[in-house]
């Protein structure tokens, strides 16, 4: 995982709350794209 020096940012930046949101997107990307994934192989099988 990156490490993010937040020393120099603006103190108003909450970086906790903007780590917690990115890892949420990209556990929703990671979920989505196996969904499509699955779909695309059961279209496979079942209407071939």
């Amino acid at each position: 995982m990156m490490s993010i020096d937040t020393s120099k940012g603006h103190p108003a930046m909450d970086y906790a709350e903007h780590e917690r949101t990115y890892k949420g997107f990209v556990k929703a990307t990671t979920y989505c794209t196996i969904g499509i994934i699955a779909i695309l192989a059961a279209m496979a099988v079942f209407l071939v």
